[in-house]
């Protein structure tokens, strides 16, 4: 079905950094196949981890415990400091779970029709009640009737949530992004989430983070409310997790922690051997290889050399960042810097019409660096000249 804009290019095999086309033309991968492929393409850990697991097992279900599930979810934990996970196999089924998550909560507290904040310019997922809770009108044409149960709210913007937590005794959680991937690598405030948790302390609902892109190392922290003093009661996360394998996981902590049971939620393929190794052999390698550093590092060199480089184009609004999520906002539409790039051998993406979005691999180096930098400056220097 033609549910993709599809770029004329197929790509036959990758290492680290590099794709490799099937013409045998080597693109430079500064997407990471939209921040999942943190250790870059066919890593020797993870690539070795999936063929010993594929010919070892590779699903029982759920019927039955399973040893890596049980030992990732152990990982996770630590690694989070939340208590319980439930595996699924997407960030839109993570995200499905911690919404039923905040409406069992507001049953708990006998809600009638429990509903969740959600932000404006957000996303979630594609699934019906995730692209409900996504801020993006664009997203939804065609798709209602949409979800009911979801009070939207202006991001980075606390007063807007505590206005409608004034007028609305219904609210069961908060469900908001740390930065904003789809909506444009916006960040809020450094006292944004700790303001929401007090809100949500106070108010007795619970605070849900979608760190499905921002999440397993992205911005230069396990997750990015570690850059703050909160937990949340909800953390979603999948993208970066297992590396190209598919897997989402919802962890929750307290109260939130308590709410399944038996019977209150599932999936067939979630958490099965195969998903949990490679993932398990994903953290271990950002752990071992210590590239939670070199994305801060990295990244911060980035957005220096580019707001330096950038500095007199007057096409560029900002230049942003945290970790190896970063963007550049343009003052116009630029989407066809994607098909500039990739004549240059370069992955990148526009989200947001007006924002060039990178998100390299993790173990990007400053050779790496450099080169991105040099063919992005290019042919936004390019587009610059063409729209004088």
């Amino acid at each position: 079905m033609p549910t993709y804009a599809r770029k004329d290019v197929t790509f036959v095999s990758g290492d680290g950094v590099w794709l490799i086309s099937d013409k045998q033309e080597e693109y430079l991968d500064a997407l990471a196949g939209i921040a999942v492929c943190g250790l870059g393409h066919a890593h020797p850990d993870v690539s070795n981890a999936i063929a010993d697991q594929a010919a070892t097992l590779t699903h029982t279900s759920n019927i039955y415990r399973i040893g890596l599930q049980e030992e990732l979810g152990q990982k996770l934990c630590e690694l989070s400091g939340m208590e319980k996970v439930f595996f699924g196999n997407s960030g839109a089924e993570a995200n499905e779970a911690a919404i039923k998550l905040a409406r069992l909560h507001g049953h708990y507290k006998n809600i009638s029709e429990p509903a969740i904040i959600v932000m404006e310019n957000s996303f979630h997922g594609r699934t019906m009640a995730t692209l409900t809770a996504t801020g993006n009108r664009k997203a939804h044409a065609g798709f209602e009737p949409l979800v009911p149960g979801f009070v939207r709210a202006a991001y980075n913007d606390v007063e807007s949530v505590e206005n409608i937590l004034q007028n609305n005794t219904n609210i069961s959680a908060i469900l908001v992004e740390p930065i904003q991937g789809e909506g444009g690598i916006r960040l809020p405030e450094s006292d944004y989430l700790p303001k929401l948790k007090s809100l949500c302390e106070k108010h007795e609902i619970l605070l849900m983070l979608d760190e499905v892109q921002t999440g397993n190392g992205r911005t230069g922290k396990w997750f990015c409310f570690q850059h703050t003093t909160i937990h949340p009661d909800v953390l979603v996360t999948a993208k970066g997790l297992g590396n190209g394998m598919p897997i989402g996981a919802c962890l929750a902590k307290g109260h939130a922690a308590t709410l399944f049971a038996p019977g209150s939620h599932g999936s067939t393929f979630g958490g099965n051997a195969l998903a949990c190794r490679a993932s398990l052999s994903t953290l271990n390698t950002i752990e071992k290889n210590k590239l939670l550093t070199n994305a801060t590092d990295i990244g911060s060199y980035i957005v220096k050399e580019l707001q330096k480089k950038l500095s007199e184009n007057t096409l560029v609004k900002e230049v942003r960042g945290k970790g190896l999520m970063i963007g550049i906002e343009m003052k116009v539409p630029c989407s066809q810097l994607v098909d500039n790039c990739l004549d240059n051998k370069l992955l990148i993406n526009v989200t947001a019409e007006k924002v060039i979005r990178l998100l390299p691999p993790l173990i990007f180096n400053k050779a790496n660096a450099d080169s991105m930098i040099e063919i992005l400056t290019k042919c936004i220097n390019e587009l610059s000249t063409a729209h004088a």
